[in-house]
């Protein structure tokens, strides 16, 4: 049972192509990907009775991609998350960046990478994309080569590897910005469980800048419950959760530490997620929306769906007493994703 990649012309930004890829597996489960921000477009895995369906937000063209504010389904760089007051220091010199969300710059402001146009080249179970940055853009320092390389198996896992090199010191910070709804949308993700292998969580202010405190998840953490639970509902508002969890360092699958454990229990679906990345930030999609209408026909609303983002600390150069994701010239950034779909 094969695994065949197909790739086909999807449109054109700025004079570059953009493609649209589709890795097929042997059962007939398929992840679609576009070279456009690195996006995930689809994900389409068996329900308990061997329905197939799409599990991801994702648009059925290009113009979604291209007017999306949500990040959905892209790569996301140079730096995940926030940097607080839009700068940071590094080996003595001071870095300004693009402020996106009040004072603070969020996943790298308007230069980010969900914006950009990857090479892409296909093989047999996956793509490989790559994108030069160079010296100066969005404001951090160094010029960058990324590879973003997916594969997608017969067990229906699909792996998101990185690798990235600098000429000069930065720091660097990718994940990708998958939703995921495990109904395929026929309801939204109140009812979804969730564990996190995770026992601390890295406080934040309101903003969800980081105070630099490491505190207990307490009420926040989750061990096979409903995300409605967790969930600050009264008449008027529904306050969901954006928060960083950090991993139990458990045993290694694969090199990879299991993180996460999504299910619905309506359809059956479950996804773990495994990853090297120190932590997850858990984001309930409280202010997703589009204006183009998504694989569903209709728009993305809050709480369609939910980021599990494995990634470094949020504004961690800034905190000095964090783990630091400095990428320095000589060295090689390499860090994996896993999401493995499956029923329960």
């Amino acid at each position: 049972m094969a695994v065949n990649t197909t790739t086909r012309l999807w449109g054109q930004h700025n004079g570059h192509n953009v493609y649209l890829f589709k890795i097929e597996n042997g059962s007939g489960a398929y992840v679609e990907l576009t070279n456009y921000g690195a996006a995930i477009v689809s994900v389409a895995v068996p329900d308990r009775l061997q329905h197939f369906e799409n599990v991801v937000v994702g648009f059925p063209d290009l113009n979604g991609y291209l007017t999306d504010s949500c990040y959905i389904g892209s790569t996301i760089g140079r730096y995940a998350n926030r940097i607080s007051r839009v700068k940071f220091q590094l080996e003595g010199e001071t870095f300004h960046l693009d402020a996106n969300e009040g004072k603070n710059s969020n996943h790298a402001g308007k230069s980010g990478f969900n914006y950009r146009v990857f090479t892409a080249e296909a093989f047999d179970n996956g793509v490989m994309m790559t994108l030069t940055s160079p010296d100066g853009d969005g404001g951090y320092p160094g010029k960058l080569e990324l590879m973003v390389i997916y594969t997608w198996s017969n067990d229906n896992e699909l792996l998101i590897n990185y690798k990235a090199t600098t000429d000069k010191a930065t720091i660097a910070n990718f994940t990708n910005h998958a939703y995921f709804n495990l109904s395929a949308f026929k309801s939204k993700i109140y009812n979804h469980k969730l564990t996190l292998l995770s026992d601390s969580i890295v406080d934040l202010h309101e903003d969800y800048t980081p105070s630099g405190a490491i505190i207990p998840a307490g009420q926040k953490a989750f061990n096979n419950n409903k995300l409605g639970d967790k969930f600050n509902i009264d008449e008027n508002h529904v306050e969901g959760l954006n928060l960083f969890y950090i991993i139990n360092r458990g045993a290694r699958e694969n090199g990879l530490t299991y993180a996460a454990l999504l299910t619905d229990e309506a359809s059956g679906r479950a996804l773990k997620v495994y990853t090297d990345y120190p932590g997850v930030f858990l984001y309930t999609g409280d202010y997703l929306s589009s204006t183009t209408a998504t694989h569903t026909g209709q728009g993305a609303k809050p709480f369609d769906a939910l980021c599990l983002e494995c990634q470094h600390y949020p504004d961690s150069i800034n905190h000095p007493d964090f783990p630091q994701a400095v990428l320095r010239a000589g060295d090689v950034y390499n860090q994996s994703i896993l999401y493995k779909f499956g029923t329960l």
